[in-house]
């Protein structure tokens, strides 16, 4: 059994494009559930682009051989079928890059759905060659990436002593008490960043500050709840890269 088939028939070609399309719609499906940039319909899509890309490369490279081989000996012309697929690759760059997105307190959101698309376009890539072995692999290895790691991801940041929340105060004054309050609970404040904070009764003063944990004395939801309980504080909320 080879790894590779290398037959360009209509049946091949049918299943490379089915075979790109379920493959990007598996991963758009978990996308979509998850209400995400870029969802079911775009990664289908986007591997079916890939495959198409790859499959006119290999229509070409036949015409030249066939058909058009009495015209390419006139001509001298020079074909290049792996230039289809390079291309393919830069310009996801640019959907890729609109996926990514930049939201309230410095976040940035999108990267998984951006690195999404890139994968789903190097499965539909591969189908279109003919590689199934591979795109099948690569498709059950960036599943297990995406639904099955992701708990484990979260447990490891709230584990994690680095911490970034953002705080809703009354007044600028009282930004020190809540600097005091981290350093009391054996913490370190790395960076702060000041906002302004529109609430129904007025602007106040927020902020996001990045802090270290102490090794033994707090958690994270125990450092939120010393920061909640402060009688000035509107709100406090953990910012997750």
């Amino acid at each position: 059994m080879t790894l590779t088939s290398v037959s360009f028939t209509f049946p091949s070609m049918m299943f490379r494009l089915f075979l790109a399309a379920f493959a990007g719609g598996v991963i758009g499906y978990g996308r979509t559930r998850r209400q995400r940039t870029a969802g079911f319909r775009t990664f289908m899509i986007t591997g079916i682009g890939a495959a198409l890309s790859v499959l006119l490369a290999m229509y070409e490279a036949e015409m030249l051989k066939g058909p058009w081989s009495e015209t390419v000996a006139q001509v001298g012309m020079k074909f290049d079928a792996s230039r289809y697929a390079s291309q393919v690759l830069s310009g996801v760059g640019f959907l890729a890059a609109g996926s990514i997105i930049a939201t309230r307190h410095l976040q940035v959101e999108g990267l998984t759905t951006a690195t999404g698309l890139f994968a789903s376009v190097c499965m539909g890539l591969a189908a279109g060659a003919g590689f199934y072995i591979c795109v099948v692999i690569s498709l059950l290895l960036i599943l297990l990436s995406l639904n099955v790691m992701a708990p484990f991801e979260m447990i490891f940041k709230r584990r994690h002593r680095n911490i970034t929340v953002y705080v809703e105060f009354d007044s600028i004054d009282h930004l020190d008490d809540i600097t005091d309050t981290v350093v009391s609970r054996d913490g370190k404040v790395l960076e702060i960043d000041i906002e302004q904070a529109e609430r129904e009764n007025g602007v106040f003063p927020s902020a996001i500050i990045s802090m270290r944990l102490g090794k033994e004395n707090s958690s994270h939801s125990e450092m939120i709840s010393r920061i909640a309980s402060l009688p000035f504080v509107y709100g406090v909320e953990e910012l997750i890269s």
